[in-house]
């Protein structure tokens, strides 16, 4: 019996040296796996990068930088005039526009949704949130091309050109005749398209906030409105400007 207890105090610090070895080995695989990973995101950022720089590198070699405040594309002309101004232009302001309208309505709906929602109508909106959210862009572009499109032109357009005619920036964007593809239907339809994503994710983010804080602040008075603006939007700020970060970057990438 002591022989045996010998071997097995003798064996007991040989396994544990060996269990915490193995231990090291998962630790460090690990570590270098996720930062492996990381440097690879950072490679094909890069490597994207530098294929735009090729296939551009013509037009800027030709153009030079000028190329991105022409405005004139002529491709047809004799020499080609060739402008970025325009779908910069409009690439930004649909954009601005769009976030405009969708960051203050998505953040109600998250704010109705686990505030004052009740149970049984709150399944019924989240899932047809997600069901926005799944839509391709290009059924968005048709459904705003043939049918939101006339609709805003015959309706919304005349009366919004007459009350900003001569008002500085929203007088250039609903400037000109009734139109379907004008600046304000596109960025419509990008509202519409990002606005399931900013407010999934901020549903999700109040969710995480603590009960407790919640409870607190209605412990000592104040109302619903109180309590989101001062216990919930700081709470999750961060996780809110994410999601409007990634709203933003497709409506972006669409346009």
């Amino acid at each position: 019996m002591a022989v045996q207890s010998t071997s097995m105090e003798a064996a007991g610090p040989y396994d544990r040296a060996k269990a915490l070895s193995a231990f090291k080995f998962g630790d460090k695989a690990f570590y270098w796996t996720t930062r492996a990973c990381a440097i690879a995101v950072l490679l094909i950022l890069g490597g994207i990068i530098l294929s735009l720089i090729a296939g551009a590198w013509p037009a800027m070699k030709e153009y030079g930088f000028a190329f991105l405040w022409t405005q004139r594309w002529a491709p047809s002309a004799d020499p080609p005039v060739l402008g970025a101004l325009g779908p910069i232009y409009g690439t930004l302001i649909t954009s601005v526009i769009a976030m405009i309208i969708a960051i203050p309505v998505g953040i109600g709906i998250a704010v109705f949704l686990t505030e004052l929602c009740p149970q049984w109508l709150r399944r019924p909106i989240g899932i047809a949130i997600e069901l926005l959210a799944g839509i391709p862009s290009i059924i968005y572009g048709m459904w705003g091309f043939f049918v939101l499109g006339p609709f805003l032109a015959n309706t919304f357009q005349p009366f919004m050109i007459r009350v900003f005619d001569g008002v500085p920036i929203l007088g250039t964007i609903f400037a000109g005749p009734p139109s379907y593809l004008s600046l304000f239907n596109a960025a419509l339809i990008l509202a519409i398209m990002v606005l399931p994503f900013i407010t999934a994710i901020s549903v999700d983010v109040f969710k995480t906030v603590p009960p407790v804080l919640k409870e607190a602040a209605y412990g000592v008075g104040c109302t619903t409105w109180e309590v989101v603006r001062n216990v919930v939007i700081p709470y999750t700020k961060v996780g809110v400007i994410g999601g409007i970060m990634l709203a933003l970057g497709r409506a972006l990438g669409e346009t």
